[in-house]
């Protein structure tokens, strides 16, 4: 499934996450995800003291960037330059949010990269997943990163006729740049959409999606014209 590859989904040529040279160590994205934490750690403390302010233990604040009072930053974390993190705002740890991203209300994050210009704005759970250049959860949309029985997450392709193990038991989704995703939609776990795809609002989402499609629903989804 060559649509699932780490250059296939995110464009790491351009300037647009401060772990681009991390990601380009992996062949498939949620390779990066264990690693999230000691990788924020290390680079966190080369970022220049001029443009960043040390907040907490493991926690760098780019000082151009509004975060409210009632938001919560648990370490290891970069917040990037003139990203918005808003009103009660829950940040687990092990998260890097890009440049110009918006973290929204009530929105919990634990485990991920989004990339700059990422909008997670309002009542979102985003965990152990990426989320690429300017990819957008609408309202209420999720990560589920569990699977009900416990096992690890399996990538499944189209009609599952090809599987990939991932070898990890939390993962959530993967979005490449420039995703939209309806309000109120379930990401599976181990879910992969591809660049410019849209996605249906109320949609449960499972599996690998290619890139600039639109999903409607299961057994539904159409190549953008």
């Amino acid at each position: 499934m060559k649509e699932i590859l780490t250059g296939e989904l995110f464009d790491l040529t351009a300037d647009h996450t401060l772990a681009q040279e991390y990601l380009k160590k992996t062949t498939y994205p949620w390779e990066a995800i264990p690693q999230i934490a000691d990788w924020i750690r290390a680079i966190g403390a080369t970022l220049d003291p001029e443009a960043y302010d040390k907040a907490g233990e493991d926690v760098w604040i780019a000082k151009s960037a509004k975060v409210f009072p009632s938001a919560y930053i648990g370490g290891p974390c970069i917040v990037g330059e003139h990203a918005e993190v808003r009103h009660c705002a829950f940040i687990r740890g092990s998260v890097l949010i890009g440049a110009g991203a918006v973290v929204g209300n009530s929105t919990e994050l634990k485990n991920v990269i989004l990339f700059d210009g990422v909008q997670v704005p309002h009542y979102n759970y985003v965990g152990d997943s990426i989320l690429g250049y300017k990819s957008h959860m609408g309202a209420g949309s999720i990560t589920s990163n569990v699977k009900s029985d416990k096992t690890l997450v399996t990538i499944k392709g189209a009609e599952n006729e090809t599987r990939i193990e991932s070898g990890l038991k939390k993962l959530g989704a993967i979005l490449g740049d420039g995703v939209e995703v309806g309000c109120g939609s379930v990401l599976n776990p181990g879910t992969v959409i591809g660049q410019n795809t849209n996605v249906y609002p109320l949609s449960s989402v499972r599996g690998v999606i290619e890139k600039n499609s639109i999903y409607k629903h299961a057994g539904e989804v159409c190549e953008k014209r």
